[in-house]
């Protein structure tokens, strides 16, 4: 599963990456969700503190592209 947010605000950005994991993690045929951020770090960190450590998910940032962020289905 992928989710591109270019060209959308960080609030909207942040709604629909929580709402879109949420939903992934009901769902066991879905191993990763990758979130196409950009080299946004400010949107990075948003996501990271305010939907993945708020619910617990576990993620990385792969070293080959520092603008997505990899979420791992628990």
């Amino acid at each position: 599963m992928k989710i591109d947010l270019h060209g959308k605000s960080h609030q909207d950005s942040l709604r629909l990456v929580e709402d879109l994991l949420l939903d992934n993690s009901m769902d066991s045929s879905v191993t990763e969700t990758e979130i196409i951020t950009g080299n946004s770090l400010v949107l990075q960190n948003k996501i990271i503190k305010e939907v993945l450590e708020y619910h617990g998910f576990k993620w990385y940032i792969p070293h080959w592209n520092k603008g997505m962020i990899v979420v791992l289905n628990q």
